[in-house]
């Protein structure tokens, strides 16, 4: 291992459970362990509220407010933001369930709507880092007419906020495990777009959930961070990852994947290597602890998207510390 550490570590502030107290023991749990957290705010956008200035709806209002009343002074925050819905095939939607009307993605009261939006939560939280639209690649993957409409919108809101919050890092997150074999017709041609995407960021910032493409293996992880790092050229962080400490079976997407509390350790194990070698800005785990208790709330429809991530905590359901936690402890004592 390494006898310094030169990134940060952290995680989202997803809950475990659906209470107040579950809520206040997941933030007590990231100050604990971490130098950095993550507010990832992929849900509903008030596109008419923003479009016709009216007052934004309540729901909306105060569940960024309950984020930003809990923020850290004294922890470094990344603000993750998502443009798209969770297919990333189309806008997120707006409060009454429909995306905004648009022939491209870069029209103009797309992208000063989404100035607005992105500009009030860096206003309410202050970050010190910012996904301004999160995993982008999916976009080209399962909706590329929509790309270069894209590409104007992201250049514009990055340019305008940068103007107003000159000390920001922006970035747009991009899928390790879709570089990976993609399912395209022209995977090559996909892959080149993409690089040449991130390789313009500052920051390249990194969503990686490596059982989505069946890794198992030390040696698979590293292939995956190997391409990585042979096709970017600027400094890294991963801003979403997990791995499986159980096994997924999850009957409507055809999925029945292998996981276990050793593998994910391996995996942990080998991403935080490569975060000392590869000098990564920072590291985020998606969820600190096995959320079969929130999920157990979801509405039907969205139970088995859920539960993909669920059971890839550092502590189990009942908040038992698996063999990662223990590594994860290890390197930030560091």
């Amino acid at each position: 291992m390494y006898d310094s550490r030169d990134f940060k570590m952290g995680f989202t502030s997803w809950s475990f459970g659906p209470n107040l107290q579950d809520v206040e023991d997941t933030y007590d749990f990231i100050e604990a362990n971490g130098d950095i957290y993550t507010e990832h705010i992929d849900n509903q956008i008030p596109w008419n509220a923003w479009m016709n200035d009216l007052s934004l709806p309540a729901e909306f209002v105060n569940e960024i407010q309950g984020r930003a009343n809990r923020r850290m002074t004294n922890r470094d925050l990344l603000l993750s933001v998502s443009l798209l819905n969770s297919s990333r095939n189309e806008l997120a939607p707006d409060f009454d369930g429909s995306p905004p009307q648009y022939e491209s993605i870069g029209d103009d009261h797309i992208v000063n709507a989404y100035f607005k939006h992105v500009d009030y939560l860096v206003d309410q939280f202050d970050p010190e880092f910012l996904v301004v639209v999160i995993e982008a690649n999916e976009l080209l993957l399962h909706a590329p007419e929509k790309w270069e409409g894209y590409k104007s919108l992201a250049n514009q809101v990055k340019n305008d906020l940068t103007q107003k919050y000159p000390n920001l890092t922006i970035s747009q997150s991009v899928t390790l495990h879709n570089l990976i074999d993609p399912e395209t017709e022209n995977p090559n041609d996909y892959i080149d777009e993409i690089i040449n995407h991130m390789n313009q960021m500052e920051l390249v910032t990194i969503s990686f959930y490596p059982f989505f493409k069946n890794l198992h293996t030390k040696s698979e992880f590293q292939e995956a961070f190997d391409l990585l790092h042979e096709k970017v050229n600027k400094p890294i962080a991963f801003v979403e990852t997990s791995h499986l400490a159980e096994d997924l079976v999850v009957e409507s997407f055809s999925l029945n994947i292998s996981g276990s509390e050793e593998e994910q350790n391996i995996y942990l194990q080998t991403l935080l290597e490569n975060a000392q070698e590869e000098d990564y800005e920072f590291v985020i785990w998606w969820a600190h602890r096995d959320f079969d208790t929130l999920w157990e709330t979801f509405p039907d429809d969205v139970k088995d998207l859920g539960k993909l991530w669920r059971d890839t905590g550092l502590l189990n359901e009942n908040g038992v510390e698996r063999t990662s936690f223990n590594s994860w402890t290890s390197a930030f004592s560091k």
